[in-house]
């Protein structure tokens, strides 16, 4: 051999080598860190080391690169694709970095056994909002990367929703937990929406000019926190943290808050890194608020995401589900998605029915379509609402992917909830799929749920919302807190101030699930009743009456046999009562009265066949 064919054979050796090793630090680079219970309903976090980029990379790691990964039931061969995220440091709420290589997907699986996974990671222009299998090119690293774990049973008791499972839409009226199989009834505040703005979380929002005097310290709730909770660099986040934990001790079980309103009433919430760039984002504030709806999660809250405030339908695209409005939408996905209680709300006020826009509002075709980007890219279909005051009638029907609304409805009062619910859950069946409704908005704009120091008794949002909604059907009702007032819908940094009414709200939970309700098993017959009373029933079973001054009636002409008769304070609550009359029986109208106290005061009536 001479020596230039022996130099050409050395060179191939070493050209061979490297490939080699360059598939075995690719490999080595490619495995997941896997953290988290690995349980059913518990979030699962994959991790993975990938480029070394930043936010502000010229190379735009939001929009340059798609990351996904497939996750396989192996006993089922149920198949989810999950969407991940650029994830900075991997630590980014606690040491606000901005860059870093550590890219991450969770999961929240629905199945005890194995799963397997695939990564899908790929470069590009624009490769994040892409919908082609194939578009760009392999980005290396994990692209390719595989491997598997074992899920088992969930330990949680409790309120903690990992104990219920994922709360789903079934076709029906009624949103139901997965593991149960029973339905929720979601009650608590609707307000403030701008509940993120927050002095605790990173961001430039705090002293970038837009209305930074909205800023809440939540400081009211400072109190609420506990020694255990969580919080976030040294100690922030004890306040809001302490906002979550009053609600639950009051049996609330929701709130709501909007993710984006750059250009609306508070102008302090959103994901991005300023208040002018929409396709950068702020890992370490995104990482804190995940602390928040994670602990939310264990405490059995249900997530009201709102997407898009009215006066921001068309910022991203002019209202359109274009480039940059996928991007935010998947990059909302990727981060909160697993959470199991909540829902997408696509249109806070969507539509043309104001006349003040900041940007174009969405059309019908945009709402649609909104929707239909979820159905496709959510892996666990979470609930797709949209939250208005007009008419919904433009995405009715069997092709909508749609599952209900959130209502709004702007009456002084609260009037004509029961009646606007009962409208909507019959207009959705005759187009074909039906609704579940949620009353989110009820009360005039200036007014609503006024604070206790107004409105201690509180009767027109027990009589009107409160019960007016549920036994028209409705498996929701969050409470709006007006402009008009001290701790209004953006200014308001205490719950406390509407304590006396969540009692109202959990007594009304105490009575469904005290007496066990079968509520999926009923529906509305307040034909049955006096004007201006409400009932819901599964005839011939059980019937709920609403009085609304103390007495009426009801109508049993078809019905037979016998009833018990029992009486429940919706004021006080407290234990199921006897009235003056015990018993009664089907065939007749029969008139209600002989409440056991305060006969002009409103009543539920539970008649029940037998005993």
């Amino acid at each position: 051999m001479n020596k230039k064919t022996h130099w050409q054979l050395m060179i191939l050796l070493l050209f061979i080598t490297s490939i080699f090793t360059s598939k075995n630090l690719t490999a080595t680079e490619s495995k997941a860190e896997i953290t988290g219970e690995l349980k059913n309903w518990h979030k699962i976090t994959l991790t993975f080391d990938g480029p070394e980029t930043s936010e502000m990379d010229k190379l735009n790691p939001f929009m340059a690169y798609r990351f996904d990964v497939w996750f396989t039931h192996n006993e089922s061969g149920k198949t989810l694709k999950v969407p991940g995220y650029f994830a900075a440091d991997g630590n980014a709420g606690e040491t606000s970095a901005t860059s870093g290589n550590k890219w991450r997907v969770h999961l929240a699986p629905d199945q005890i056994g194995t799963w397997s996974y695939k990564v899908d990671f790929r470069k590009g222009n624009w490769q994040a909002v892409s919908e082609r299998k194939d578009a760009g090119e392999s980005a290396g690293f994990m692209d390719g990367a595989e491997g598997t774990f074992l899920v088992g049973k969930s330990d949680k008791t409790g309120l903690d929703n990992r104990v219920k499972g994922r709360l789903q839409y079934d076709g029906t009226r009624y949103l139901k937990y997965a593991e149960t199989g029973n339905p929720m009834l979601k009650v608590g505040p609707d307000s403030p929406e701008n509940f993120l703005s927050y002095v605790d979380f990173d961001g430039t929002f705090h002293k970038d000019g837009h209305k930074d005097n909205l800023v809440k310290t939540w400081e009211a709730h400072q109190k609420d926190w506990k020694e255990g909770d969580p919080t976030w660099k040294n100690g922030k986040g004890k306040a809001i943290i302490g906002a979550v934990n009053y609600l639950a001790s009051k049996g609330m079980n929701v709130f709501s808050f909007l993710t984006l309103n750059i250009k609306g009433d508070d102008q302090n919430v959103f994901p991005f890194v300023d208040y002018n760039t929409y396709d950068r984002y702020d890992c370490s504030k995104l990482d804190q608020w995940e602390v928040i709806f994670d602990y939310a999660d264990k405490n059995g809250m249900f997530l009201h995401f709102k997407l898009v405030e009215q006066e921001c339908q068309g910022l991203l695209d002019n209202g359109a589900i274009g480039a940059y409005t996928r991007l935010y939408y998947r990059e909302i996905l990727a981060r909160y998605g697993h959470h199991l209680s909540l829902n997408w709300n696509l249109g806070e006020e969507s539509g043309d029915w104001a006349k003040d826009h900041q940007t174009p509002p969405m059309n019908t075709t945009q709402r649609l379509a909104a929707a239909e980007w979820f159905h496709q890219n959510d892996p666990y279909h979470h609930h797709l609402v949209i939250h208005n005051p007009p008419a919904f009638d433009d995405i009715l029907g069997v092709e909508s992917k749609y599952t209900g609304v959130s209502y709004q409805l702007g009456t002084q009062q609260f009037r004509n909830v029961h009646e606007t619910v009962l409208k909507w859950l019959n207009l959705s069946r005759e187009a074909g799929k039906q609704w579940a409704i949620s009353m989110d908005e009820p009360g005039g704009a200036q007014h609503a749920l006024l604070p206790d120091v107004e409105d201690a008794k509180h009767d027109s949002a027990r009589i009107n919302s409160l019960w007016g909604s549920f036994l028209a059907g409705a498996w929701g009702n969050e409470f709006y807190f007006g402009y008009d007032h001290p701790h209004s819908d953006l200014s308001c940094e205490d719950f406390r101030t509407r304590d006396l009414f969540w009692n109202q709200c959990k007594y009304l939970l105490d009575f469904f699930e005290g007496n066990q309700i079968q509520i999926a098993e009923t529906d509305n017959y307040t034909k049955l009743v006096k004007k201006g009373d409400y009932c819901l029933a599964t005839p011939g079973k059980m019937y709920i009456v609403f009085l609304r001054s103390g007495e009426g009636s009801i109508n049993l002409d078809n019905q037979s046999g016998e009833y018990s008769v029992k009486w429940f304070d919706p004021r006080n609550g407290g234990k199921m009562q006897t009235g003056a009359v015990k018993k009664i029986k089907g065939g007749q109208v029969l008139k209600i009265d002989g409440a056991p106290s305060e006969p002009q005061k409103d009543w539920v009536v539970l008649i029940t066949k037998g005993n």
